[in-house]
C-alpha cells in the first residue's frame, strides 16, 4: 500500500519591508511521504520571500516537471518557477526555457556547497537564474517548528527572514550564489 501525503494547514502572516508586500495567507500544504520537515518549512519560506495572491504550490515531488512552488500569469504563462533543494542540470534548463524567473532556495549543508561546485558554470548560461543559499543551522531550526497545524509571522527586511511561531523565532540570512540578469 502507497504512504499518503501528510496534510499541513498553515495560517502564514507575512510583511516584507523589502517589496512592501502585507498579507495573511490561509495554507495547505501536502508533505510527500519521503519529504522532510525542512525540504517542508524551506517552501513555506520560500513562499514568505515571493508572497503574491497568485503563488502556488505545485503537486511537488510526485511531479517531475512541476517546481516547488510557481506563479502564473493570467494568460498562463509562467512568471515564477521556484525550486527548493538541489535541482539537477536538467530541471533547470527546462524551466529557464518555461519561466521568466527560475528561483533556487539551495539548502543542505556540505551537499548544498558541493552541488554549487559541480554547477555553477552552468548557471552562468541561464541569464533568469538566481540561486540563494540557506545556511543548514537555519533549516534546521525551521524543521523543528514544523507542525500539522502552524500559526506562523515572517518579516522580511534587508533580505533577512524572521520566521515566528508560539514556540520560537528563527531568522534566515540567505545567501545569493548566482543572479538573474533579467528582471
Amino acid at each position: 500500500m502507497a504512504l499518503k501525503a501528510t496534510i499541513f494547514k498553515v495560517e502564514l502572516g507575512v510583511a516584507d519591508m523589502d517589496r512592501h508586500y502585507y498579507g495573511d495567507h490561509s495554507l495547505t500544504i501536502a508533505r510527500h511521504p519521503s519529504e522532510t520537515d525542512e525540504r517542508l518549512m524551506v517552501r513555506l519560506l520560500a513562499f514568505a520571500w515571493h508572497a503574491d495572491p497568485a503563488l502556488q504550490f505545485s503537486r511537488g515531488l510526485s511531479t517531475d516537471d512541476e517546481p516547488a512552488l510557481w506563479q502564473h500569469s493570467l494568460s498562463g504563462e509562467i512568471e515564477q518557477w521556484i525550486e527548493v533543494g538541489l535541482p539537477d542540470e536538467r530541471k533547470l534548463r527546462k524551466a529557464s526555457g518555461r519561466a521568466q524567473q527560475v528561483v533556487v532556495y539551495a539548502y543542505g549543508g556540505r551537499g548544498a556547497a558541493l552541488w554549487r561546485e559541480q554547477n555553477e558554470r552552468f548557471w552562468q548560461r541561464l541569464d533568469n537564474l538566481t540561486v540563494w543559499a540557506l545556511p543548514k543551522a537555519a533549516t534546521d531550526q525551521l524543521a523543528s517548528l514544523a507542525e500539522r497545524t502552524m500559526s506562523l509571522q515572517c518579516s522580511i527586511q534587508d533580505g533577512i527572514g524572521l520566521v515566528t511561531a508560539e514556540s520560537a523565532t528563527v531568522t534566515v540570512e540567505r545567501t545569493i550564489w548566482a543572479e538573474s540578469r533579467t528582471s
